[in-house]
This record gives C-alpha cells, structure tokens and sequence, in this order.
C-alpha cells in the first residue's frame, strides 16, 4: 500500500476518533472498526474514481452513516433548489422508508414537468408571441428566436441549470442528446406513422447539416474533456448564422414568388416546383387558435350589452375551467384538470398574459393590478431560487417588504387610472412582466428538477447521464410529441417536422452555449465535461441518425412514408436497449 493511502487512512482515522469521542452515547462495540473499515473502502473507492461525484459513494457506507456522509461531503451540497432533496432521502426519512421515498420523488418529478409545461404553453408562449406581434417582427424572425425559446424553455433551462454544477453536467448533455434522438426518431417517425408526406427539401436540408454540425462540435468538446470561452462564444455564433440563413432564405424564396406572381395573369398557372416539397413553411397556415378561438368566442358573445363589475370580472379571469370546454372533452381530460387547476390559479394570480388574438388583449383590470403585486414578488422568490428573498437592506429592511409596498403602489395607480373596458395604452408592457416571471418560474424549476434527478440518480445508483437521456428528455419533450403528432394529424405534417429539427437546435446551441457561458463567468475558468462510455452510445446515435436521414430521406425523393417512420421507431428502441446495458456493464467501451 503506498504511502499517500497510509496517510488518508490515518487523517480518516483521526476524523473518525474526533466523531467517536463528540458521539460518546454510542456504544463502543458499534463504533470504530466498522468506521475504520468504511473509511477505508471509501478512500480505496476513491482513489479509483477520483473524478466521479463523491457523493454517489453515499450508497456503499452504511445507511446509520449516510446522513452524516451527506451532510460532510461538499458535492451533495447542491446550492441550487428550494430542497436538499439528499438531506430529505438520508436525513429526514428513515432508511426503511427508501422506497416510499423515491416514489413520492417521482410524483413530484411529475408534478415539476406539469408545472414546466403549464408555464411554458399558458405563460410563456402568449407572453412572447405578443412581444413578436408588438415588434412586428415576421414569422420567420420569430419562429427561429422567440418563438423556438418559447417551446424549448424547459430544456434550455435544465441545461442551463445542469451546466450550474459541474457533477450535473451530464444531465444537461444526456437530456440534449437524448431528447435530440427522441425528437429526430421517435416524434418524426410517428409524423410518418400518421400523414406520410414530402417534406420541405431545402428548409430539410438545411436544418439536418446545421445540427450535425452543432452535434459534432458538440462531441469534439466532450472528446477533449473541456471548452474555452472562445469556443462557447463561436457555439452561440453558430445559432446567429443558423438565424440569419433562415431570414435570407425566406427572402430569396418570397421575393421569387412574388415575381412569379407578377408575371403571370392567374396564380393557376405558377409552375409546379413553387408547390413541391421546396416550398417554404410559410405557406402552411398557422395554427395558433386565433381565429378560431374568436369565431368560438363570438358564438356565446351575449346579445344585449352586458357589462360585468370588478369583483366578476376579477373572479371569472382566475378561473382557469371553461365550462362550455369542460362539457366536451373527455373523463381524462377532466382529471388532468382537476390537478393542474390549483397550480393555474396560482400561475393567475402571479403572471399576467397579453393575447393580441382578443379583441381587449385578455385586459383584466382588477387581475392585472394585482399582478403589479405579486409578480414582483414572485420574481423575488424564484430568482436564483428566493436567495434574495431574506436580504436585509443596510441590515434591517427587508427586500421583499420593499418590493411589496412599491406593488401596492404601482397597482393603485393602475386601479385609478384604467377603466374594466379598453385596456390602457401601456398594456403591452404587461407581456414583458408575465414573460420575466415564467422565465424565471420555468428556471426555478427546472433547477429543481436538476437537482431531484441527481438525488434519484445517488439513491438509484444511475449516472446523470442515463437520467438526462430518459426521464429529464421524455419529461421536457413529451409535450413536443404530442403537439406534433396532432399538427401532423390536422394535416399539416410539414409544419410537425420543421418543429422537431427547428426547435432542437435552437435547444442544443442555446442550451449548451449559454450553459457553459454562464458557469465561466461564475468560476472564471473553462467548463469541464465529465464522459463516460454511455455519452459516446449518445453522441454516436445521434449523429447516425442525422446522417441517415440526410442519406435516406433523399434517396427517397424526400417523401416520408410509413416504412420511414418505422425505421426511425426500431432505431430509437436498438438505440435505447444499447444505452441501458451500456449503464448497467453489460457493454463495456474502451
């Protein structure tokens, strides 16, 4: 044995007599060796996995010294979260109790992606869609910024937050990496299943190479082990090119069109190749339920003029169940309601949401005075996880006091100076509220779910990666497929798989990019990436996925049919078999 065991044993030793003598209502028959012989199997383990999280070593000491371990060992101490979710697992509930424990870890890991969805779809996405309608910025502009941050909210910031510390940086990539395969296979390959079609050529192709690129610079930076500022930098510049190709692109193809249109006398006899599969997307209609929603609105609009008071109008804008929906839809659907109707009474109360699509812009007056209340406050609370929400101003003020009378007094000076009829001048100013607030709300928990994953991954002795590539994926990308599958059964399949190529790149540049750029400016030093044999079988499947679609959907006229989708569903099954006998040693990569 050399000698720098010699000596970590004995400094373990010495801890060890220290915890022996300051716990002398132990028995001493139930002390000491057993101590010594643990400390020795964890700097013997240690030594072996010296660049692994020390924490998942909590599972080899024995469970009466597990909350001791974690409350000693710096890598469980995870700063971000509301929760120590490892202290709630080892300290507060017995170990007896473990399996009761990760299932109630579960239904709040459910209850969390309930709670990202929600923000993101009802909040989130209104919030910036009117931001777009008041910039009058075009689709194109926003489909490949706002709009693509609105749907990719939950997983730009759960990598943001898994990039926070360095032990949970492989759920930032498994859940990248894995929600990229699941998007390309699974949700295009069930597009195919439902509406075979042919697919845009050139917006195809484009977006293909563009995430190939951004998945191999991707796999260069895990392969080296680290990443400099400069190559952070050039990783967000990829997505501005990415941007900027698109708009040039919608250009060039508009400004043509427009030239055929003008020189020929009935838009009958334009050629064919303006309707084939190089058509842009902007041709397909969009389904964001305005017009719907206004013609379904109109139908139970009251035929005398009817004006509601403050207290009603107050009442029925918190009411998040429409009673003409609720008699439509199905037993499942009503469940799902029930649960999520006390979350979006809350969400109500503290976000406001600006909809251009409506006639008074969803102006609620007595709800969006109150949210000059809450909405700060609930800034103060979910920023960087109520950090600041103790904060003494000179020592003896409290910050959210402060925040609470400005609140009061922001919100009776709209309450005078507006009327429940015509909402105000300023009203569009409430969009960028209600978008700092789901923003910050989104971030909050997704940083809970980080941390939640990390404890399931030490109780369950699972890498992060694994997790990342499963639960945080499937949990931030499930929605994604349904949308999609339902686009696509809408007829518009076309749009279905502009979103599933689209929207994973801005996730991977952004979620990456912007994640390791924010951990260099809080430790001023390069990002380091842990990898293992199971982030390979990622990387790997990921980019033979793109290049076989690349090469596949080509030699195939670019028409994706029913044997396509198939092809991409065993894909993701083989892909998915690998990966888990790849965590659990049965496949072993050098």
């Amino acid at each position: 044995m050399s000698r720098s065991v010699y000596l970590s044993l004995l400094l373990l030793v010495i801890s060890d007599h220290q915890q022996v003598t300051s716990r002398s209502h132990v028995p001493r028959n139930q002390r000491g060796v057993g101590s010594v012989v643990r400390a020795l199997n964890t700097t013997l383990t240690m030594m072996y996995q010296s660049n692994n999280d020390e924490c998942d070593l909590v599972m080899n000491v024995s469970a009466a010294d597990r909350c001791a371990f974690v409350k000693n060992t710096p890598d469980c101490n995870l700063e971000d979260g509301f929760l120590n979710y490892l202290n709630l697992a080892f300290c507060l509930l017995p170990p007896n109790l473990t399996p009761l424990t990760i299932t109630l870890c579960v239904i709040w890991l459910l209850f969390l992606f309930i709670i990202l969805g929600l923000t993101a779809s009802k909040f989130f996405c209104p919030n910036l869609s009117a931001i777009c309608t008041s910039l009058h910025l075009t689709h194109n502009v926003a489909g490949v910024t706002f709009l693509a941050l609105g749907n990719g909210a939950p997983d730009v910031f759960s990598a943001m937050a898994a990039f926070s510390h360095p032990h949970t940086a492989g759920l930032a990539v498994g859940a990248l990496f894995g929600a990229g395969i699941f998007v390309t296979t699974v949700v295009a390959g069930s597009v195919a299943l439902v509406k075979p079609f042919a697919v845009a050529s050139r917006p195809f192709l484009r977006d293909v190479i563009f995430y190939m690129v951004a998945v191999f610079w991707t796999f260069l930076m895990l392969y080296r082990g680290t990443t400099t500022l400069g190559e952070t930098l050039g990783y967000l510049g990829l997505y501005v090119v990415y941007v900027l190709i698109v708009i040039i692109s919608a250009y060039i193809y508009n400004r043509q069109k427009r030239l055929i249109n003008s020189s020929v006398q009935s838009t009958a006899q334009i050629p064919a190749e303006f309707h084939s599969s190089d058509s842009s997307d902007d041709d397909v209609p969009c389904l964001n339920g305005g017009t719907v929603q206004q013609e379904y609105e109109s139908e139970y609009r009251p035929l005398l003029p009817y004006s509601e008071s403050t207290s009603q109008i107050l009442l029925s804008s918190m009411n998040p169940v429409d009673s003409r929906k609720w008699r439509r839809k199905t037993w499942s659907w009503r469940a799902l309601k029930i649960l999520k109707t006390p979350l979006e009474v809350v969400l109500l109360l503290c976000i406001p949401v600006v909809d251009p699509d409506k006639e008074d812009r969803n102006w609620r007056r007595p709800l969006n005075c109150l949210h000059l209340t809450t909405a700060p406050l609930a800034c103060l609370l979910t920023f960087q996880s109520g950090a600041y929400a103790d904060y003494l101003i000179q020592g003896q003020f409290p910050v959210w006091l402060l925040m609470l009378l400005l609140g009061f007094f922001l919100s009776a000076i709209a309450f005078c100076t507006t009327t429940n009829d015509s909402p105000p001048k300023y009203h569009s100013l409430f969009s960028l509220l209600g978008f700092l607030v789901s923003a910050l709300l989104i971030s909050a928990a997704a940083s809970e779910v980080v941390s939640l994953l990390h404890m399931l991954g030490v109780v369950l002795s699972l890498s992060n990666t694994v997790l990342g590539l499963t639960l945080l994926a499937w949990g931030n990308s499930i929605g994604d497929c349904f949308s999609d599958i339902t686009i696509a059964r809408q007829g518009y399949p076309r749009m279905a798989i502009s979103a599933c190529f689209g929207g994973i790149i801005f996730n991977m540049l952004l979620g990456v990019g912007l994640g390791g750029l924010m951990q260099m400016v809080e430790t001023h030093n390069d990002v380091q990436f842990e990898t293992d044999g199971l982030t390979w079988v990622l990387a790997a499947s990921l980019g033979l996925s793109l290049v076989l679609s690349f090469v596949i959907v080509p030699m195939s006229q670019f028409h994706l049919g029913r044997n396509y989708g198939i092809f991409l569903l065993v894909f993701y099954a083989i892909f998915l078999i690998i990966a888990l006998l790849t965590e659990f040693g049965k496949i072993h990569f050098v």
